[in-house]
């Protein structure tokens, strides 16, 4: 039987030897299918949510701020101590790698605690802050208290995931993450409609779920030569909290930005009523879902571009971004044209309001105009933060939300009304691909130089 040690030292072989088209291909595979699963529960929510009325639905968009912000927590001591993981077992320092793992667990753990703490405290005000209206707080309070209480379960799995998919062991990964959605789908119509819990059953269905899937991440943790998680490795310091800050940093603000871009869409939306934002809480939950394929794809590339980091093989980062880059914008392109034609069916999915899918299938369409430029976008902000280019990383994790989407959907409804809502997002990808562009050859530049020195 392999020990953990020479598990390690295979994976090591496997990850900076073998060609990286073949990696990306297999270490994809289940990240796509995690990304995928657990889109497909979040769009649960919606879908069974969507068969009480329209208010019920925009309190499942306005509450998906609420889980940005929780997963942005998550994502911060996720991807901040998973690339420092996937750095240091390239160098083969195995030591510094486990208190990493433990250090990125337990702090989002606690963090979890306090979002939990006071968010119940400041339940009212936080539901309004994130765009509730009249009648979509009493929906929007039940669904999020229960959401708040799994917080600390939810930031967790999100850090132990992420820890696993770095140290080149997705498929453990997605067994915790596919368990926990597959459970929810199944718990949603029987809490919602089952027990008649309403709402608070979709979100008691979401929280029992993660719940099961972290204990399940928690005891994968433990197996194929993995770094095992112990509080007697707890120790943090400040040198370990600066990685965790400059790589998880962009993440955080990624997320975090989500959580207030949807918060500026549902307050912008909600001048037109609750079936404007119930219809951009489904194209977001539909837009969700395409994306999370590509992520999934990108999250396969970043143990491959981490562990070769460290190895000092940069020929093999430029290989694996220039693959994923192209083979993506290809994908995009046919679940685009797909997704132009068949967007009015999308949306009666989750309503048959026609006023809803009126104003979401509109949306849905320009968003689909401008979904293949995500390919260079979201690999080019994946590669500069696993590679610890912070300031590149950091731009572009704030460009699409924050510098262009947020002021966007702010200004032109004031000229052209709801119409302004419906095209904000797929300007702001335009945008943010036009900045990304210079930033990410030059910073394959730089990786050319590096190799010409080896």
């Amino acid at each position: 039987m392999m020990t953990n040690d020479s598990a390690q030292q295979e994976k090591f072989r496997r990850l900076t030897e073998e060609p990286v088209e073949k990696l990306v291909r297999e270490l994809s595979v289940p990240t796509i299918i995690s990304m995928l699963i657990t889109a497909f529960y979040n769009m649960a929510d919606t879908f069974f949510v969507g068969r009480i009325n329209n208010s019920a639905t925009g309190a499942v968009g306005v509450a998906f701020s609420l889980m940005a912000i929780i997963q942005a927590c998550g994502f911060f001591f996720g991807h901040g101590s998973g690339n420092y993981i996937s750095r240091q077992l390239g160098l083969q320092n195995g030591e510094e790698a486990s208190k990493m793992a433990a250090t990125g667990f337990f702090s989002s753990f606690f963090a979890g605690i306090l979002i939990t703490v006071f968010g119940l405290i400041f339940l009212d005000p936080l539901a309004r802050l994130l765009g509730s209206t009249d009648t979509i707080l009493p929906y929007a309070k039940d669904y999020m208290r229960y959401i708040l209480i799994g917080a600390p379960f939810m930031t967790s799995s999100l850090v132990l995931n992420n820890q696993l998919r770095f140290q080149g062991s997705p498929y453990f990964g997605m067994i915790g993450i596919t368990s926990g959605a597959l459970l929810n789908v199944i718990l949603d119509p029987i809490f919602i409609f089952g027990f008649d819990f309403g709402v608070s059953g979709a979100a008691i269905a979401t929280v029992v779920s993660q719940i099961v899937g972290f204990f399940i991440l928690l005891a994968m943790s433990f197996r194929g030569g993995n770094i095992r998680i112990s509080f007697r490795l707890f120790r943090p310091s400040a040198a370990h909290f600066k990685e965790i800050l400059l790589i998880g940093g962009p993440s955080f603000l990624r997320q975090g930005l989500a959580s207030l871009s949807t918060l500026s869409l549902n307050f912008m939306a909600g001048g037109y009523g609750d079936a404007a934002v119930a219809a951009m809480s489904v194209v977001g939950r539909i837009m969700f879902f395409v994306v999370a394929a590509l992520i999934g794809y990108g999250q396969g590339f970043q143990p491959v571009c981490g562990f070769n980091f460290g190895a000092g093989r940069y020929d093999r980062i430029i290989r694996a971004f220039w693959y994923c880059v192209w083979t993506s914008f290809i994908v995009l392109v046919v679940i685009s044209v797909g997704g132009f034609i068949g967007a009015p069916w999308l949306m009666s999915v989750f309503r048959d309001d026609p006023e809803v899918i009126s104003i979401g299938y509109k949306a849905l369409r320009w968003q689909f105009i401008t979904f293949p430029l995500s390919s260079w976008i979201v690999l080019s902000n994946m590669m500069t933060q696993t590679l610890r280019m912070p300031i590149r990383a950091m731009f572009l994790s704030i460009a699409r939300q924050g510098l262009f989407f947020i002021p966007l959907v702010l200004i032109l409804p004031r000229f052209w009304g709801l119409a302004g809502i419906q095209i904000a997002q797929p300007i702001a990808d335009i945008f943010t691909f036009i900045c990304s562009i210079p930033m990410q050859l030059s910073a394959l530049k730089m990786l050319k130089k590096e190799q010409k020195k080896i």
